[in-house]
């Protein structure tokens, strides 16, 4: 069992940086993919970006550029660092493990999910 609590989201202004974390519990945290997904209102949730066991990379075409995803195992923990944000980037962001070897960026390939936290960005 993983249990997945996100923190650093808030409001910021177009053009501004903003950090998100992702802490895990258990022992296992390094052998998992690690994703960010996120939801706008009104919208189905989508892939950001994702970081494998090895540290291979995976990004959504829109944030490339501007997101980078990390992790520190020894800290079980991931972290999304979103640079020039803009408006349509307001979302609530989610951060999800999935068993390695399945796809990255299919929410319903992933076993764990945290509560979400929002990010707003304003014009």
């Amino acid at each position: 069992q993983v249990q997945l609590v996100e923190s650093g989201g808030g409001l910021v202004q177009a053009g501004g940086s903003l950090r998100l974390s992702c802490a895990a519990s258990g022992r296992t945290f390094s052998s998992y993919t690690m994703g960010w997904f996120r939801q706008a209102p009104g919208k189905a949730r989508e892939f950001v970006a994702a970081i494998t066991s090895g540290g291979y990379t995976y990004y959504a075409d829109f944030v490339k550029g501007r997101f980078t995803i990390s992790r520190h195992n020894a800290r079980n923990t991931v972290y999304l660092q979103m640079n020039s944000l803009k408006p349509e980037d307001t979302a609530v962001y989610y951060c999800a493990a999935a068993v390695p070897g399945r796809s990255y960026s299919k929410e319903y390939e992933y076993d764990y999910w945290g509560q979400g936290t929002q990010v707003t960005v304003s014009s």
